[in-house]
């Protein structure tokens, strides 16, 4: 809830200065209603956030997605559920999340939700062939508990899907993944227009930079990276270069290439305007404007391999900005990026103008104030689980070469991705 509220707090000084560099009647009157809009959410969003008791959550079920559930709710500041407690047959192992919260075997269910009189029942058993208690559970639902499915409650409460413990029926049978007909023509219709007024408007902003980046370095203005689109089909991904040419092959990464940032390019990564240029790659048909942000193509057989459900993002056309980008950022190895495609998972399944919208106006408040293209901005409730111990890196280097990914030391072979040792937790770049 906190990104959601700073994010509509950073937009209102953006309405104010609306309001005074455009004074007339239509606008104001637009400006208007948009700062009222956001004065609203800020007052629903702390009254949220501040309420005396969050609501209980009662979990039926101790395996991995339990626990990963419990983390979920514990993890942030200002947690928006507290969980109740755990119910399974078998008590919990020492040391999980669900040990210390376990409350007694499901045939006591009942007794169980008359004592702790939850908001919500969860079930999060593994192993649904030895039955639940379906008269407890039927009992509380129709006494106004709702009783939701681990992987749902989840996905909504933290913006993406738990990949690692979906089964593929469940992706199958459930709603969503509007990416075709209607759906997909009113994204593509949007993102012509928005791109072929924001490059109109921009045009001479753009010709300035175009000059500024000539005479700040030497090399080209623009650059193009081959990248992965729709279908897995490879284009030409358009930016402004930020870099000085190299002429030795080097990593793509922070840390092996902090020398080569030119200096109006580092002011161009930290407000994103080195990526305006695929507004013309959302004209040509590459892409649109909310979507997966496309991989270099060197890499993108690598992660269909080892990505689950990876050849899902194919489904749809890349985005110059997405999901993933505005709640995670940029991914530095290969557990990152599996760690992205749950946010990306998310959007292809719930994709709507709507989230597109909020997509949109959470990006400009990124570019606005300079949260800068490279950094992990929310990191995920299992952050701690991403990056091995150092004893276990030279494995998971092992792993990443033979998937066929480019393993990096110091500024050897141009890879995209690098060992974690190397990266040091750096974000990627791009020249």
């Amino acid at each position: 809830m906190a990104p959601r509220l700073t994010t509509t707090a950073h937009m209102t000084p953006l309405l104010i200065l609306w309001q005074v560099a455009f004074p007339t009647t239509e606008l104001r009157s637009l400006s208007t209603v948009l700062l009222i809009v956001a004065a609203a959410a800020i007052v629903l969003f702390v009254a949220r956030d501040f309420r005396a008791k969050p609501p209980r959550v009662l979990i039926l079920g101790s395996g991995p997605m339990a626990s990963k559930l419990i983390e979920a709710i514990e993890t942030p500041r200002r947690p928006l559920y507290t969980v109740a407690g755990v119910v399974d047959d078998v008590r919990p192992d020492g040391g999980t999340p669900a040990e210390a919260r376990w409350l007694g075997p499901s045939d006591r269910l009942a007794d169980i939700v008359e004592r702790v009189r939850p908001a919500c029942i969860v079930v999060a058993v593994g192993d649904r062939r030895q039955g639940l208690p379906m008269q407890s559970l039927l009992d509380s639902r129709v006494s106004g508990i709702p009783v939701e499915d681990v992987f749902d409650f989840y996905e909504r409460l933290t913006g993406k899907i738990a990949i690692e413990s979906l089964r593929p029926s469940a992706l199958i049978m459930s709603k969503g993944f509007r990416n075709h007909g209607a759906a997909e023509a009113t994204a593509r219709i949007v993102s012509m227009v928005v791109a072929s007024i924001g490059l109109v408007v921009v045009a001479p902003f753009l010709a300035v930079l175009a000059l500024v980046i000539r005479f700040d370095s030497r090399g080209p203005v623009l650059f193009t990276q081959p990248r992965a689109g729709r279908d897995g089909r490879p284009f030409g991904l358009l930016k402004f270069r930020t870099m000085h040419p190299c002429a030795d092959p080097r990593s793509e990464w922070v840390a092996d290439n902090l020398d080569r940032i030119t200096s109006i390019g580092r002011w161009l990564r930290r407000f994103r305007l080195d990526e305006l240029p695929q507004l013309v790659n959302v004209l040509h048909g590459d892409m649109n404007l909310v979507g997966p942000r496309p991989h270099p193509t060197r890499n993108h057989a690598a992660f269909v391999d080892q990505i689950a459900y990876y050849k899902v993002r194919n489904s749809l056309r890349p985005g110059v900005t997405g999901w993933a980008q505005v709640r995670y950022g940029y991914a530095n190895n290969l557990t990152e990026e599996t760690e992205k495609m749950r946010y990306d998972l998310f959007y292809i399944k719930n994709r709507s103008l709507w989230l597109d919208t909020r997509i949109l106006f959470e990006t400009v408040g990124i570019m606005v104030f300079g949260q800068g293209s490279s950094e992990v901005r929310h990191p995920s409730p299992s952050r701690s689980e991403l990056l091995p111990p150092l004893s276990r890196r030279g494995e998971e280097n092992t792993l990443v070469a033979r998937a066929g990914l480019t393993v990096v030391s110091g500024a050897a072979a141009p890879p995209w991705v690098a060992n974690t040792a190397s990266a040091r937790r750096t974000s990627a770049v791009h020249p």
